[in-house]
């Protein structure tokens, strides 16, 4: 059973590269998403605190977004624009994203940021994990605090590798944090762009990566699941899980940010044809 790995997984990144819409043209196609309920999509708009106000300006009395709000300011002024977020009927804070080298401390952030806001701190890089779970488990609280995993960009240097994104992976899963991750997964299955020459990960083999190590798989072995470039072969591990195995994984990897909301609901039901619009 593929449902309970797919639900719920992808966040609308449409103003980010290489998409980059448009806020108008962004906002439209998430209306659209949400009418369509896909249940692959969270149906979370991610916008950085700096676009708060453009956002705002585009919505109608009928809106409702659920923002995943990136700290691309860092602490400065994110008091306020959670503020403005609170006090606006068509939106609310789902969640925040911070680039911890925009901020002193986590306990600095979660000063500003209002209580049961989940909040997943991205370190500079993937080799950085451990700078990220130091400052979970210093935060604590009781919240949910998790990492971000950045898995490319517009320079190859961006693009961790699978042994980098194979020990982010492990890391959290013994900590028992949670991440979500972004950039660069542009398809469900590892692949070399052919115009950029970056090798980009794939979701589904970061969903199986998970997979190994939420069941105790040695590290070499998560690695091993995201260096599979083969579909086919990627396809047939990822309708092997149980939906036990599925939930544990999901705890674990909880969404990633997608600037195309189409692309993966489209490559799932190719490469899992069982998985249909119900999600089943």
């Amino acid at each position: 059973m593929t449902a309970p790995l797919l639900r719920d997984l992808v966040d609308d990144a449409g103003l980010f590269p290489p998409t980059a819409l448009e806020m108008d043209a962004a906002v439209v196609r998430h209306r659209a998403d949400l009418a369509s309920a896909e249940p692959m999509l969270t149906h979370r708009f991610l916008c950085p605190a700096s676009r708060i106000g453009e956002l705002r300006e585009h919505l109608t009395g009928s809106d409702h977004v659920e923002v995943g709000l990136i700290a691309d300011r860092g602490v400065s002024g994110l008091a306020e624009t959670c503020a403005e977020l609170g006090g606006d009927p068509r939106a609310s804070l789902a969640l925040l994203e911070v680039p911890m080298a925009k901020v002193a401390s986590a306990g600095d952030l979660l000063d500003v940021v209002p209580d049961g806001v989940p909040v997943f701190l991205e370190p500079p890089s993937a080799a950085d994990v451990g700078q990220a779970l130091d400052a979970v488990h210093t935060a604590g609280g009781g919240r949910v605090i998790g990492a971000k995993l950045r898995c490319g960009g517009v320079r190859a240097e961006l693009f961790p590798t699978p042994h980098e994104v194979a020990r982010f992976i492990a890391a959290c899963v013994a900590a028992g944090v949670p991440f979500k991750a972004t950039a660069g997964l542009h398809h469900a299955v590892r692949h070399r762009d052919a115009g950029t020459g970056f090798t980009h990960h794939g979701y589904l083999n970061l969903l199986l990566a998970s997979a190994v190590a939420t069941a105790g798989g040695a590290e070499h072995d998560v690695r091993a699941a995201l260096e599979i470039d083969d579909p086919a072969e990627l396809a047939g591990r990822i309708a092997a899980l149980d939906e036990q195995a599925a939930h544990r994984t999901r705890r674990t990897m909880l969404s990633y940010g997608s600037c195309s909301t189409s692309t993966p609901v489209r490559e799932a039901g190719e490469l899992l044809p069982t998985t249909g619009k119900d999600g089943h």
